[in-house]
């Protein structure tokens, strides 16, 4: 079980107890659109539908989500989160080490446990895993010292053994992997053989749910987030291997609206089939409820209204899976 994120391993009335979490993309268009809506509203938002902890994206030079980068900001929402008992773990995106040090620091500032990011290096995949390994081995020490754990999430970029080799390459306990249910579709990659060949070093997780769209449909061939329970991932198997390996923190990331396309360069990983198991392709007529392709056709109130509802559906399933493995939520 090493590697895990493995805070509440205890058994209460024959059930494992988890503690879910909530990332605040599942919020994105509240944050833009809604006023009033920021980082504290957000984890109250998060008490009150159950959950025990928040990831905060910081991923942008004004830390987007957290609303600036001012340290009362910092301190205003630590001391928030203190009074709720939350949890808090923090993203960021890019490995370059003076950027990485610069937020390692913030996110030890707020009381984060982790610090989430990916690669933004280009060229072929060998030079991106070499770059990104040359990074982290830098700040390792730093995240050590500031006890702060890296996860290094499977976003669009890199495969699970590709991902699996660049943190046994920096081979340092502060490094470790976030899996995410579906980015590795992106890469063409089955998302439970991509949990495979991460597995030893998962600390963390994205639950989240997907759906493959037709070239003819979106334009290039595309993976498009849905509500949790509304699309083809294979939650329950997924959630069944992490917990088995002993993973007790789920973050629920509701991907309503959002759509990427296919890694220039990927084709399909050893048992993948385009239109089958988890790459099963959504026919239209596409109800906007569940799946949206371009946001520019709907107005920020309706956006905001329907990732509520969203979000709420999302919840009920997510809940719903964690129960149905045994799990008592926290």
């Amino acid at each position: 079980m090493s590697g895990l994120g493995l805070r509440n391993l205890s058994i209460w009335g024959g059930a494992m107890q988890v503690e879910p979490t909530i990332h605040s993309f599942s919020l994105w268009h509240h944050f833009a659109h809604k006023p009033g809506f920021d980082c504290v509203a957000y984890a109250d938002l998060a008490a009150s539908l159950g959950f025990r902890g928040i990831s905060l994206s910081l991923n942008n030079p004004d830390y987007r989500h957290l609303g600036g980068r001012e340290t009362w900001r910092m301190d205003r929402l630590r001391g928030h989160l203190t009074g709720l008992g939350f949890s808090l773990e923090v993203d960021t995106s890019g490995t370059d080490p003076a950027h990485m040090a610069e937020r390692l620091r913030v996110a030890a500032r707020m009381g984060a446990t982790s610090l989430r990011t990916y690669t933004r290096h280009g060229g072929t995949v060998a030079e991106m895993m070499a770059a990104t390994t040359r990074d982290l081995t830098e700040v390792m020490a730093l995240a050590a010292d500031l006890g702060v754990v890296v996860v290094l999430e499977n976003h669009e970029d890199f495969t699970g053994p590709e991902l699996a080799r660049i943190v046994q390459a920096v081979d340092h306990p502060a490094l470790k992997i976030l899996y995410d249910y579906g980015n590795s579709q992106m890469v063409l990659e089955d998302p439970e053989a991509a949990l495979e060949a991460v597995l030893p070093h998962v600390h963390s997780v994205h639950f989240k749910d997907h759906v493959m769209v037709r070239p003819e449909h979106a334009g290039r061939l595309t993976v498009a987030g849905v509500p949790v329970g509304e699309g083809f991932l294979p939650l329950d198997r997924i959630t069944r291997r992490l917990l088995d390996q002993g993973l007790r923190r789920f973050t629920f990331e509701n991907v309503w609206a959002y759509s990427a396309g296919i890694r220039d360069g990927r084709e399909p990983q050893p048992g993948v089939v385009l239109g089958e198991g988890s790459f099963r392709y959504l026919e239209p007529p596409f109800d906007e409820g569940r799946i949206v392709l371009d946001q520019s056709k709907l107005s920020p109130e309706r956006l905001v209204d329907l990732e509520h509802q969203a979000l709420l559906r999302g919840v009920k399933a997510f809940r719903a899976v964690l129960e149905r493995q045994g799990c008592e939520l926290l």
